[in-house]
């Protein structure tokens, strides 16, 4: 059974609301309004707290501000940041929604793109939790991610490009892409290809 059917996804469209129908709804506190109604790009995170380990209840202890600091040792540099995405993917494929789409999910912290879609038009762009949507992937930069969850996420883009046609497969991109010098997630255990050719499947 696949992702898509596993989850709902296949029929999980994204509702009036910008809530994704199939995805686990957890409210984050950590967003605000978009500057403009743009919404062009997906960027893709990668996160495992605690470092390394999977599971759990701390990622969204840390998007929803409750992540206690004495549990682990990890914590204290970490519990006082406000930070969110729009979607977390579990390893099992799971999708859970902090953020709903319209709002600005604060995921990428300082950034910069060469948005370079509109040839002799192109311009280097900062900031782009204005207009990205925000996905993490639970992992590491070094363990594979599993098959379920790219799944999931191609399906989900699926969804996301559908519902907002500014969105295309070269507008999802990788947090080191766009702050090259202090992120590296998804990392190199993230495979790309595979990604492209989940996304291009007849399904």
């Amino acid at each position: 059974m696949t992702a898509e059917v596993a989850f709902g996804i296949d029929s999980g469209e994204v509702a009036d609301d910008h809530w994704l129908r199939a995805a686990r709804r957890v409210v984050s506190p950590n967003a605000n309004d978009r500057p403009t109604d743009e919404i062009s790009a997906v960027v893709l995170h990668g996160i495992s707290l605690p470092p390394g380990e999977f599971g759990g209840e701390a990622i969204e202890r840390l998007f929803t501000n409750t992540l206690e600091p004495d549990a682990h040792p990890a914590f204290p540099a970490i519990a006082s940041l406000r930070v969110s995405a729009h979607l977390l993917i579990r390893r099992d494929g799971e999708c859970v929604q902090f953020v709903s789409f319209d709002r600005r999910a604060w995921h990428a912290g300082k950034s910069r793109w060469l948005d370079d879609e509109r040839p002799g038009q192109e311009q280097l762009r900062e900031g782009l939790n204005d207009f990205a949507i925000g996905i993490e992937l639970e992992g590491t930069d070094e363990r594979a991610y599993r098959e379920v969850q790219y799944r999931t996420l191609a399906a989900v883009l699926r969804v996301l490009i559908a519902r907002y046609p500014a969105i295309t497969a070269e507008r999802i991109i990788g947090h080191a892409h766009i702050a090259p010098l202090r992120k590296t997630d998804p990392g190199p255990a993230f495979d790309w290809a595979y990604l492209r050719r989940c996304l291009t499947e007849i399904v």
